[in-house]
């Protein structure tokens, strides 16, 4: 005799604890530092940093999720967490630390081109990886129904997430930050203040991921897309982004007195470097664009392909149902 699987939840305590998680995940999303000099072969082992701010947050993410997927696991061994969400969580977080942690960081107050880099990071590959893991749907999963219930359901369900999450917000939200930041005084100040430096890359993260959740659509919400409007709303995204960097490429004058004021005697001029940083943003940003536009393109088609299967699976029922009826009305005396 077999023994029946136990349907088990994910401990109490671990809901919340992922609640919280995902709202403060954002935080971590923290980098100040000194001019290193000059890159060389020490970087690729003493360039890192271990900020605890940055790593635990980012651990705890990780550890969380994957005990919310064996709990998921153990509870429904036939309908099992996908690996690849847990592949792309993994990727985002792992994104985040070498965004923040790493030989980059080390120099992101020191040229520009490479503080980049690690925006890049952030908004156009860490932010979509990590909605690609499906933390919602994780989380409603492995929730029991008393917290589904009372807690997670009406916090998807409430007005003020529906107006976030709405592709007009979104959109617009992605949009002000990124071109506020790099056309106000914020940008410059952040790179003197760690406090505000914190406070960028918080806002980066954060409307990186509010921007890509209609896109991506991999958990339930209030505002999903259909296939059609995720085009057009990438179409509509990607000239922002360029348009922003092809403004700090050609700029003739430094837009960033830090960067001019470090008296940096290595490397590209300030300028130079600036133009250089304008050029990742342009070109670094349309690639991931078009990435994900012709992935949106490919999910639409795939979407029709099994809608038209679906309907000619229709019709023949239709069609074999309306033979047997006539065939059974032949053979009747």
């Amino acid at each position: 005799m077999t023994r029946p699987v136990r349907r088990t939840a994910a401990p109490r305590t671990l809901v919340p604890a992922i609640v919280l998680l995902l709202l403060a995940l954002p935080a971590a999303a923290r980098a100040h530092g000194p001019d290193p000099g000059p890159p060389g072969a020490w970087l690729l082992l003493g360039g890192w940093s271990f900020d605890p701010a940055v790593w635990i947050p980012v651990l705890l993410a990780g550890l969380l999720y994957h005990l919310a997927r064996r709990s998921v696991d153990a509870a429904h061994p036939a309908n099992p967490v996908p690996r690849f969400r847990w592949w792309c969580w993994l990727g985002g977080l792992v994104t985040l630390i070498v965004a923040l942690q790493s030989p980059i960081e080390a120099y992101d107050t020191t040229l520009f081109s490479v503080h980049m880099v690690q925006h890049l990071l952030i908004t156009m590959v860490a932010a979509p990886l990590l909605l690609l893991g499906a933390p919602v749907t994780l989380l409603l999963r492995a929730a029991t129904p008393e917290a589904r219930k009372r807690l997670i359901l009406p916090i998807l369900h409430s007005r003020p997430l529906r107006i976030l999450t709405h592709p007009l917000v979104t959109w617009s939200l992605f949009a002000i930050v990124m071109w506020a930041s790099h056309f106000t005084p914020l940008f410059d100040a952040a790179l003197e203040d760690p406090s505000l430096h914190f406070l960028e890359h918080g806002l980066y993260l954060s409307t990186a991921l509010l921007f890509w959740y209609p896109v991506i659509g991999a958990d339930p919400g209030p505002n999903r897309l259909p296939h059609g409007a995720r085009v057009g709303y990438l179409a509509l995204g990607m000239p922002f982004g360029s348009f922003l960097g092809l403004a700090i490429f050609s700029s003739t004058t430094i837009l960033y007195p830090h960067y001019a004021t470090l008296g940096r005697t290595w490397g590209p001029t300030p300028l130079e470097d600036q133009a250089l940083a304008g050029g990742i943003m342009w070109a670094g940003g349309d690639a991931v664009f078009l990435i994900a536009l012709v992935l949106a393109v490919a999910a639409w088609l795939r979407a029709e392909e099994v809608a038209g299967k679906r309907i000619d699976e229709r019709l023949d029922r239709e069609r074999a149902a309306e033979q047997a009826s006539a065939a059974s009305a032949d053979g009747a005396p």
